[in-house]
């Protein structure tokens, strides 16, 4: 492939990518928008998108205080990984048991709403056949025992 040909490719990538906004430190301050496949659930999607939005979660006293809830919680999940995790923001990655499709799943604590936005997609594919729904409403039971 040629260095011209790779170049486009790198612009297309960053041009047609979502936008997400970043504070210091490289944090993210906002999550990105679901894409239009059914394979992503969020909670900064608009409410009547029945097929994306989902609730955010409470708080647990503060951001930090909340996002180590949620640490805990997906360090304890099968086949999972913490990618990143600073300030209010925290990132995983799950693994599916049979055919190793990684979704990738972040929370960010909004100070502005006081709630704990979620995102979790699927990498891959189209349809998800509802994991990425049924993984947030089951971190979301554990989370709020």
């Amino acid at each position: 492939m040629s260095l011209s040909m790779i170049a486009l490719i790198s612009m297309l990538l960053m041009t047609f990518s979502p936008k997400r906004g970043y504070g210091e430190g490289g944090v993210p301050t906002k999550l990105d928008a679901c894409p239009a496949s059914p394979n992503c659930v969020s909670s900064t999607a608009e409410a009547s998108d029945a097929a994306h939005y989902i609730a955010p979660f409470p708080p647990k006293g503060t951001g930090a205080t909340s996002l180590a809830t949620l640490r805990q919680i997906i360090e304890a999940q099968p086949r999972t990984k913490i990618v990143r995790s600073q300030g209010n923001y925290l990132r995983a990655e799950f693994t599916s048991l049979i055919m190793r499709f990684t979704d990738d799943v972040e929370f960010l604590f909004d100070e502005q709403s006081q709630t704990v936005q979620v995102r979790s997609a699927s990498r891959i594919g189209y349809s998800d056949m509802g994991a990425n729904r049924r993984r947030i409403e089951l971190l979301r039971e554990l989370y709020t025992k």
